[in-house]
């Protein structure tokens, strides 16, 4: 054997020895967890395509609070709802984690991998913001938005009626022309050759970033053919449509009827005012803020509509029962129904549990020293929600894998919400968009199953409803037959 790798294999043989030793006082008062490897950590216990699953089955065997070190992050998993609450509520807990992919190409820029004055900057901006364009409980803005979806709830119904197709392409194009219309003040043609260019970026962009990708934890993977495909597709993704961002606010003008007008005037506001927190409205936090807000409020959404629909075809019994219920209604449901659809609103709950749509959750960033479930986190530790295991276990949740509305329903057949369900986090950093989402999901859910039956061309084999994991737990491309009603 060569000399140097006499030498290196001494080297690796040392670093085994003293990681062996000394992780027992390293791990002291820490969370239980799995022994790890040098360099890799516990990262070959996740399954890339699955690690909601791998997690999951941790924290049967660790508890509901365990720790990991993936890579070179260490990494505390939390699979019990009052964790996350008591986590999420704390300041120390506000940071994102020090992943590869947010903080190297993302660079702590727009809104989700914000932190400290930048983000309780832009939070407060753009949840002031939502709320002048109608995420409200009431009132004209309230109205004006209602008005927004519901047209584009008519074009979905309009393009799904009496066909057998992937809704795919219908809810993508409606539910996108919402963001756009809210984040940019535009819309786009459905054969606009930008507006599928972006499409094509939001889908696999959302693939390709997940909190499990190697990538994030060894980023010198990036060197390797296969991920250096991805990144350049990332980068460049991300290079163009910031070029677009930026042509489309050179255009735009301070109307504030939309984020990137109201982005804009408090920009101006600001400079003219010598006030603090000028830097805050670069235009490169405006873009970076333009993507996170345009990609997160459709991506989610977009995919929990697509859940929904798969699961009415599954079952077909309580497709039914909402039908029944919309029926009686007698007319379109409106955001005024809210609270008296109690079937709709449970299916709408039960699918969001079931299917999980950000199944390990955002994970957060420790800024300091901190205790947790009587285990002390130390600063730089990367917290992880796991959603998946919460809205699974069976002790909050009898027969998990059944999909249950009635889950949500009382004895009187009143919607109740349960502790143990958190489909939009929780705490400090939970999900801004929330209210728009439920006004997106319900006036879609609604208008879609009063007018449609939906079905699987194959009754017998029914829909597929296994899921692929990146950002979100999407359903595989299919089929579903809309038969008028």
């Amino acid at each position: 054997m060569e000399p140097w790798l006499w030498a290196a294999a001494l080297v690796a043989a040392v670093a085994l020895w003293l990681w062996l030793r000394l992780r027992p006082h390293m791990q002291k008062g820490r969370p239980p967890g799995p022994r790890g490897l040098p360099l890799l950590g516990n990262l070959l216990l996740l399954d890339p395509a699955a690690p909601h699953e791998s997690l999951s089955a941790l924290a049967r065997r660790y508890g509901p609070i365990f720790s990991l070190r993936l890579g070179s992050v260490p990494t505390v998993v939390l699979a019990d709802a009052r964790l996350v609450r008591d986590a999420f509520a704390k300041d120390a807990c506000t940071g994102r984690a020090p992943l590869y992919l947010t903080h190297g190409i993302m660079k702590g820029k727009g809104i989700i991998c914000a932190e400290g004055a930048l983000w309780r900057d832009q939070r407060k901006f753009v949840a002031s913001t939502l709320r002048n364009l109608g995420m409200v409980k009431a009132g004209p803005r309230r109205q004006r938005l209602e008005a927004l979806v519901a047209d584009s709830a008519d074009y979905c119904l309009q393009k799904l009626e009496g066909v057998t197709v992937d809704p795919l392409s219908a809810l993508q194009h409606s539910v996108g022309n919402v963001m756009n219309a809210l984040v940019f003040g535009r819309t786009y043609a459905e054969d606009d050759p930008v507006w599928r260019w972006l499409q094509h970026l939001q889908e696999k962009g959302t693939r390709l970033i997940g909190v499990a990708g190697p990538l994030n934890f060894l980023p010198f993977l990036r060197f390797l053919p296969q991920h250096r495909r991805n990144m350049r597709f990332l980068v460049e993704g991300q290079r163009q449509t910031h070029e677009l961002y930026s042509q489309l606010a050179a255009a735009h003008g301070q109307d504030e009827g939309d984020l990137l007008g109201a982005f804009l005037a408090e920009g101006a506001r600001r400079r003219h005012g010598a006030q603090p927190g000028q830097h805050f409205y670069s235009d490169e936090q405006r873009n970076f803020l333009m993507a996170d807000m345009f990609g997160a409020g459709l991506d989610t959404t977009l995919t929990t509509l697509r859940w929904f629909l798969l699961m009415m075809a599954a079952h077909p019994d309580e497709q039914e029962l909402v039908w029944e219920e919309l029926r009686a209604l007698g007319r379109r449901p409106c955001l005024e129904d809210c609270g008296s659809l109690p079937r709709l609103e449970a299916a709408i709950l039960e699918t969001q549990r079931i299917r999980t749509v950000v199944p390990v959750g955002i994970p957060h960033g420790v800024l300091q020293d901190m205790t947790l479930g009587g285990f002390h986190v130390p600063k730089g530790t990367m917290v992880l929600p796991l959603l998946w295991a919460i809205h699974m276990d069976p002790e909050a949740w009898p027969e998990p894998e059944r999909f249950n509305p009635a889950r949500f329903l009382d004895d009187d057949g009143h919607v109740v919400r349960r502790d143990n369900f958190i489909p939009f986090q929780t705490g400090k950093r939970m999900c801004v968009g929330e209210e728009l989402a439920r006004v997106v999901l319900w006036l879609y859910c609604g208008a879609l199953l009063q007018r449609l039956r939906v079905s699987a061309p194959d009754a017998a084999a029914g829909p597929d409803l296994r899921g692929a994991c990146g950002i979100t737990l999407t359903p595989p491309p299919q089929p579903l037959r809309f038969t008028p009603r």
